[in-house]
């Protein structure tokens, strides 16, 4: 707290302030223009408070109006109350520095604490002082010393106030898209610098992002080829009778898909066009705290500055470190568009990415083998988790646990080729070696955040990760440095989660809300060829969390009507819900493994945004027969040790 807890009377007012139509006038909030001499007030901004009810919205809008007209229109912007011994300080500071500073103090204007509350949803700072210099948000007396020590207040001081933008995002993948949008849908002057760094086997892709190109888009378009062969195998049950062999087209399947995506990428710079943003194709670095690099393919480089900045450049494969791994294995970037079909793979890794691929390959008929560290999908569900893989090695998917490859070896060259693969066990001296076409890797991602200059500009990374750390409101320990999508530290690697944040980023960047995105929550669905969707804590956390004795657990295994007269697996879906008992049975962990999960787990997760109970689950008819109605009959709990197995429908 920089603020003193028993503030003195304000003194009384010295002039009416300008009311606006139909308000009540406030007294003036003017701002005094302080610097290296004492000096009277020259020049005040007024600012209106509310009258009634009635008027409340319109003129708490004004008073943010006016706010952001005091930040934007001065140099440096001081927002103070007389008595702060904080502010006195802030204010010596600039004086010793010789530098002109506008003051707004905030205990002799009338309904001060109003306009307080404002600039806390403008600044997210609460207290005072609250410094501005060239419009960016240098905080209060603690960092405002900081900054002045390790440079950046002199940095900022000798920037020019006009930018060439107000905001550039670093990044044109989903979050970095929805942000830009928004951002030029409130008038602002906006740039998107993306470029994509070739991998190691040379594949690189246009405008939207890992999503889009090289994720979920043609990971589940994969899944429904897959999908589609099951489904192929259950129409003989129902009827269906065909003679001639069914065989799958790897590069068919390869074009359409890349088709598709061609055409959201073009669709990505379309809009941009058409909503006025800039959109460069080239890659962004940190010069100095406002200005950035941007350098082309052909390694032209063009300088710009903008007044905010978003980093929005999302993650990339890791690759294991061993001989062999960069020059003839691929992962997740290059497999959606590998022209052949990768034949007999090894996919190493057990992350949902891993399964995911492994689960849609043996599902177009190929030979796949996956080599897993540890555990399956760590930070999920681990019940649920044994379960996916249970199901994918009943269908055809060999596992090799606690393994890890030392080398891959180029036995010959192809399209595909033949690889050898040396690996050791995690847990002794054992060896084992392996003859493939293709090794995909899938052992987990890195954050794109290490070559864009941020140590130049001050702001912090976990230098184990790259991640960035941030404030509730994306906000980095740069001031005008915000980040989203997947470089956030602790924050879900979701598409939908990066979009929502983007968005809700610019509208509180320019005054249009104070809405902070919600990472509680949010739902998830890994397609693996049965697939498993969830909300909320896994059991695991739900009794790190709550302990085991506070929680209940409802589960039961189902059979869903589409599977019975195609005769596939009996009591191998399965449903469980988590409930915190001391809490009205609030649903605190949604799980399901089944056909369409993420179908319905989307569903219940609104439901549990909006507090689901048991009993209400209880009280909700389902719609039969659909595997989601299986939620709303669920009687039996683990600690009953009541047998789950289903014998009918």
């Amino acid at each position: 707290m920089e603020q003193p807890p028993s503030p003195p009377p304000p003194p009384p007012p010295t002039s009416p302030g300008l009311g606006k139509a139909g308000v009540v006038p406030s007294r003036r909030l003017g701002t005094v223009r302080g610097g290296p001499m004492s000096s009277p007030p020259e020049r005040r901004a007024r600012l209106s408070s509310p009258g009634t009810s009635r008027q409340f919205s319109e003129a708490r809008e004004e008073v943010r109006r006016r706010l952001r007209d005091l930040i934007e229109g001065n140099r440096v912007m001081i927002f103070s109350k007389s008595y702060c011994p904080h502010s006195t300080r802030v204010k010596e500071l600039f004086s010793s520095l010789g530098i002109d500073y506008n003051i707004l103090e905030l205990d002799q204007v009338d309904d001060g604490a109003n306009v307080q509350e404002v600039l806390t949803e403008i600044s997210n700072q609460k207290t005072v002082p609250n410094i501005f210099v060239n419009k960016v948000h240098m905080g209060g007396c603690d960092r405002t010393f900081q900054a002045h020590q390790n440079g950046l207040l002199q940095k900022l001081l000798q920037e020019d106030v006009a930018h060439d933008y107000d905001l550039i995002i670093i990044g044109g993948g989903s979050g970095g898209l929805s942000c830009a949008k928004e951002a030029a849908n409130l008038g602002k002057k906006v740039m998107v610098l993306d470029f994509v760094v070739p991998s190691p086997q040379d594949t690189t892709w246009g405008l939207g992002g890992t999503c889009v190109n090289v994720g979920c888009v043609p990971k589940k378009l994969m899944h429904q080829a897959a999908l589609l062969g099951q489904a192929l195998q259950d129409s003989r049950k129902f009827g269906w009778a065909y003679n001639q062999q069914v065989k799958h087209n790897w590069e068919a399947m390869t074009e359409a898909i890349q088709n598709h995506i061609s055409s959201l990428n073009w669709g990505y710079r379309l809009t941009l066009r058409e909503e006025g943003v800039a959109y460069v194709n080239s890659y962004g670095e940190f010069v100095e705290p406002h200005k950035i690099k941007a350098t082309s393919k052909k390694g032209q480089e063009t300088f710009y500055t903008a007044a905010k900045f978003v980093i929005a450049t999302g993650e990339r494969p890791r690759y294991l470190g061993i001989p062999g791994d960069k020059e003839y294995c691929i992962t997740s970037d290059d497999l959606f568009s590998l022209p052949y079909c990768p034949g007999r793979t090894l996919v190493v890794g057990a992350s949902y990415v891993a399964l995911e691929c492994a689960g849609f390959l043996a599902g177009l008929g190929l030979d796949v083998t996956v080599m897993v560290r540890s555990i399956l999908l760590r930070d999920f569900d681990q019940e649920m988790a044994e379960k996916v893989g249970s199901y994918m090695e009943q269908h055809g998917v060999k596992f090799l646990r606690k393994f890890i490859p030392v080398t891959v070896q180029q036995l010959e060259k192809g399209s595909p080729g033949i690889l050898k693969v040396m690996a050791r066990s995690t847990e002794g001296p054992e060896t084992v070696e392996g003859i493939y076409n293709t090794v995909l890797l899938a052992v987990g991602r890195d954050s794109c955040t290490r070559k864009m200059g941020l140590e130049k500009i001050g702001v912090k990374i976990n230098e184990k990760n790259g991640k960035i750390p941030v404030n509730d409101v994306e906000q980095t320990n740069v001031p005008h440095v915000y980040a989203i999508g997947d470089v956030l530290e602790g924050k879900p690697e979701l598409t939908p989660v990066a979009i929502q944040a983007g968005k809700l980023l610019a509208r509180r960047l320019f005054g249009a809300s104070s809405e902070k995105c919600d990472y509680t929550n949010v739902p998830t669905t890994v397609f693996t060829p049965l697939e498993y969707g969830c909300c909320g804590l896994s059991e695991e956390k739900a009794i790190e969390v709550y302990n085991k004795e506070n929680i209940e657990v409802y589960h039961t295994l189902f059979w869903p009507l589409e599977w019975t007269v195609a005769g596939r697996d009996n009591n191998t879906c399965y449903a469980k819900i988590i409930c915190n008992k001391f809490d009205s049975d609030r649903v605190i962990g949604f799980h399901i493994l089944g056909p369409n999960a993420g179908e319905i787990t989307q569903g219940f997760t609104a439901a549990m945004k909006c507090g689901l109970t048991k009993q209400q689950l209880n009280d909700t008819i389902g719609i039969h027969p659909t595997c989601g109605e299986i939620f709303t009959t669920l009687q039996i709990t683990k600690s009953s040790g009541l047998d789950i197995t289903q014998k009918g429908c």
